[in-house]
């Protein structure tokens, strides 16, 4: 299976993205799992690809990094923001194009149960990412920080939500088949269109 692959300067920008919803920063090897959890484990850069757009993000005064005991914790700049926030609609397109890569990798994978398995973390990731655009579409058109705020904590709990389920499940399924039982392809279409429903019911289309 061929992985989507960033356009000329896009990770780059997604970088940028991921750093300024850290309250915190994050070292390197954090943000290769975000990257995979937002391509639902279809794509996770290698550390050759991760640290040389970091350094030139910290060259160009866009990052911080501190030394945090053995690791390297990076954080974005007013720059980085300000860049980001310039580059909004450049960031929207590639929101679409990692969803659209997500659901077409997700289509290929259907054949089997642990294509299946797969097929589930990447809408789930498709799902997530959907609720974080909106999120801050909405965000733009609201003053109020307070509101905002509220926003943000919500989201961060439907994430949680989301990954718990979906580790709980991936957890019981393997221990369904380690025990001698088997997953059947009612349970996937159980499973397939019980979230098409959820998705549905939670987001009104």
């Amino acid at each position: 299976m061929t992985p989507p692959v960033f356009a000329h300067g896009h990770l780059r920008l997604y970088l940028l993205s991921l750093l300024a919803e850290s309250q915190q920063g994050m070292h390197g090897y954090e943000l290769m799992q975000a990257l995979g959890d937002r391509f639902g484990g279809t794509y996770i850069p290698s550390a050759g690809t991760i640290y040389p757009r970091l350094g030139k993000l910290e060259e160009e005064g866009l990052v911080t990094k501190v030394a945090d005991g053995r690791k390297t914790v990076y954080a974005i700049t007013e720059a980085g923001r300000t860049e980001l926030a310039a580059r909004a609609p450049e960031l929207d397109d590639i929101e679409n194009d990692v969803t659209d890569s997500v659901r077409r990798l997700a289509d290929e994978v259907r054949s089997s149960v642990n294509d299946a398995m797969r097929t589930l973390k990447a809408e789930l990731a498709a799902a997530a990412r959907e609720a974080r655009s909106e999120a801050r579409e909405a965000g733009r058109t609201v003053r109020a920080d307070a509101s905002e705020a509220r926003s943000r904590s919500q989201l961060q709990r439907a994430e949680a939500a989301i990954n718990d389920f979906r580790s709980e499940l991936r957890s019981e399924l393997r221990m369904t088949v380690a025990q001698g039982g088997t997953v059947t392809d009612e349970m996937v279409d159980v499973l397939t269109s019980g979230l098409a429903a959820l998705k549905k019911s939670v987001l009104g289309r």
